[in-house]
């Protein structure tokens, strides 16, 4: 006991660094449950299997420059156009945006419709283009 008292605030601080660590996990932030893949694991996942490419940017975003083969569903329309994508349920599909937030959001809404492959790309086409992937145009 007066290990715990002469030094209860390491103790305190080492729990709140270990609860830091956590936070994201345990609030389910992020993808709620979805992986994180870089660019270099999306190209693993594009080249081991068919998969659905999602870009959730606006048409305009998606106009200037995607990810071949993506399918554009903006995240605002997502919901209302799901059943464009049910044949991907049980497939992988890899959901982008511009800098992974609202893709995020996206993973979350296709969590909730039961697609069981679901796969957020971290920091969205700003890490894609860094990692000096391809993007096409129109």
């Amino acid at each position: 006991m007066e290990f715990i008292t002469a030094n209860a605030v390491y103790i305190g601080l080492a729990f709140g660094s270990g609860l830091a660590l956590l936070w994201p996990m345990l609030s389910g932030g992020g993808g709620a449950g979805v992986p994180s893949v870089s660019p270099t694991e999306a190209v693993f996942l594009m080249n081991r299997s068919k998969l659905l490419i999602l870009d959730v940017r606006d048409e305009a975003e998606f106009a200037s420059g995607h990810i071949q083969g993506a399918k554009n569903v903006p995240l605002k329309e997502l919901t209302s156009r799901i059943k464009e994508l049910e044949k991907f349920k049980t497939k992988s599909v890899l959901v982008h945006c511009q800098r992974g937030m609202r893709s995020k959001m996206a993973c979350r809404v296709l969590r909730s419709q039961e697609f069981t492959q679901v796969h957020n790309l971290n920091g969205g086409l700003d890490k894609w283009v860094e990692a000096k992937m391809p993007l096409v145009k129109g």
